[in-house]
């Protein structure tokens, strides 16, 4: 196996659990966040927020992309 392939497959895993991660955050961050104010007290119209439908969907994508990628790795 080439090296690119490898430094490719492990940065799609990286990115893709990343993006998995930082959106269960923000979704934890949603329904922690009921009041509809900024989490350091302040009321804020720039902060809303996240889209339930969006935030699910690019979990499932940053999952599966990233179960992908690692079993890509481990069958080499």
């Amino acid at each position: 196996m080439d090296f690119y392939d490898e430094v490719m497959r492990e940065l799609v895993l990286a990115l893709d659990g990343a993006l998995f991660l930082a959106n269960a955050l923000a979704l934890v961050r949603r329904r922690g966040n009921t009041s509809g104010a900024a989490p350091g007290g302040t009321d804020s119209a720039d902060l809303t927020q996240a889209p339930l439908v969006r935030t699910v969907t690019y979990m499932l994508i940053g999952l599966i992309v990233a179960v992908w990628a690692l079993a890509s790795i481990l069958t080499r």
